[in-house]
């Protein structure tokens, strides 16, 4: 797998995650996704993006264009240093929230994307990665 463009953006603020979405937008695009396709992941980056700022107290998101033989595809990796989540099993359960939302965030990103993975310690934070192949 080759990585044909790389970009990092701080997450510190909700302003950021308009500039989070416009480049997931970009790379999308570049990879040749659908609208529909480029929909699914920028919703899933918005709540990512939103997580790691509201419950990670900030972070950063690596966003890649890759290329996997004759496939293109975008991966975005949502790294922060917060609190961690201590159970990610409940985490990801349709329903739960910490934060008075409506508990789709985890799960509903998972959804949207071919990729998803995540890792998280207590008191050490959260690292999620998605991607979407064309």
């Amino acid at each position: 797998m080759q990585v044909l463009k790389s970009e990092t953006l701080s997450l510190l603020a909700d302003e950021q995650v308009v500039a989070v979405r416009q480049g997931v937008r970009n790379l999308a695009i570049a990879a040749g996704l659908s609208l529909v396709e480029q929909t699914k992941i920028i919703t899933a980056a918005s709540e990512l993006a939103r997580n790691t700022i509201i419950h990670g107290k900030g972070g950063h998101v690596v966003m890649e264009l890759l290329q996997n033989g004759s496939r293109k595809g975008v991966r975005l990796t949502f790294e922060d240093a917060g609190p961690g989540i201590r159970d990610i099993d409940q985490a990801m359960t349709d329903g739960f929230t910490t934060n008075k939302g409506m508990g789709l965030g985890l799960g509903g990103a998972k959804r949207l994307c071919n990729e998803f993975t995540i890792e998280s310690t207590v008191g050490q934070g959260t690292r999620v990665s998605i991607a979407r192949w064309k």
